[in-house]
């Protein structure tokens, strides 16, 4: 069995190496062979060179710092479909896995394939490690007027299925990659892992998120994000148009390709809600201002 992982990643050096110490140690334990490829895009803190020296194994490509997650994950991916593997592993530096899970994963993916008929993407839950709460995996749409939002599915003892993906740990076969392809380029940093579930979703390739935990991942905060109510609105604005946030571009690609007949209603929506919100949160404190001046 010959996997290839690709990683990208950006200034997190203990991070990144710890997640390739347990990649190693999850692939020797699931007897694979295993190659990997980490995009740093320009990362300051010495990440590219830490790599190149604890791990042989690891082919390092450097990025000029303008990639972010899915860019530089098309570079990586792209590079690795060129290789023969069995499988390729799309893996986030900040997550751990445990010894168990590439074959765990493995079994899995060849169980659900033999059920299926066909092959499938194995997504692999990632839990937060203090409370065990599951962080990232599988998402399924709360409803067909809010295909957009999607919760979290899991299931400890069987693997269930999902519509969106969370790139944090995935297991693509050679068969799915050849037939999806790669990452979209046109997503600046967010949105690409979930466009392509949903894109292999169209093709009738099913995702399932694996039974049990792959590793562990900490959730991003919503504190200092376009989600945080506290900020000023203009703060807001900025942040949901960066590349960070749900920037114009890429959301109305998504939007347009996703959305069906209602796409103009899904593509304004979250624009509205941070103006709304915002507003809304303006004229509460100034009322309370008011209500606060001595007469």
């Amino acid at each position: 069995m010959r996997i290839v992982a690709i990683l990208t990643c950006f200034n997190r050096k203990p991070l990144t190496l710890a997640c390739l110490e347990a990649l190693a140690v999850t692939a020797a334990a699931a007897a694979v062979e295993l190659e990997a490829i980490v995009v740093d895009d320009a990362s300051p803190d010495g990440t590219a060179a830490a790599v190149r020296e604890r791990f042989p194994w690891v082919q390092v490509l450097d990025g000029p710092g303008t990639l972010f997650w899915n860019r530089g994950m098309h570079l990586g991916y792209g590079l690795a479909m060129k290789r023969e593997a069995d499988h390729y592993l799309w893996l986030n530096d900040d997550t751990h896995l445990v010894p168990g899970a590439l074959g765990s994963l493995i079994a899995q993916s060849a169980a659900l394939q033999e059920r299926t008929g066909g092959p499938v993407i194995v997504v692999g839950a990632a839990a937060e490690r203090d409370s065990g709460r599951i962080s990232y995996g599988g998402r399924v749409a709360a409803s067909r007027l809010r295909p957009f939002n999607y919760h979290l599915v899991w299931n400890a003892r069987e693997p269930v299925p999902c519509e969106a993906i969370e790139g944090n740990c995935v297991l693509i076969p050679r068969a799915v990659a050849e037939r999806v392809g790669n990452l979209d380029p046109t997503f600046e940093h967010a949105m690409g892992d979930t466009d392509y579930g949903l894109r292999a979703r169209a093709l009738g390739i099913p995702a399932f998120v694996a039974a049990g935990v792959a590793g562990h991942c900490s959730p991003n905060p919503l504190g200092g994000t376009y989600f945080d109510a506290s900020l000023p609105l203009r703060r807001r604005w900025q942040l949901i148009r960066s590349r960070k946030g749900l920037p114009v571009r890429s959301w109305l690609h998504f939007c347009r390709r996703h959305g069906g007949w209602g796409w103009p209603l899904h593509f304004a929506w979250p624009y509205t809600k941070v103006l709304l919100t915002g507003l809304r949160a303006a004229v509460a404190r100034g009322s309370g201002s008011e209500a606060a001046r001595p007469t």
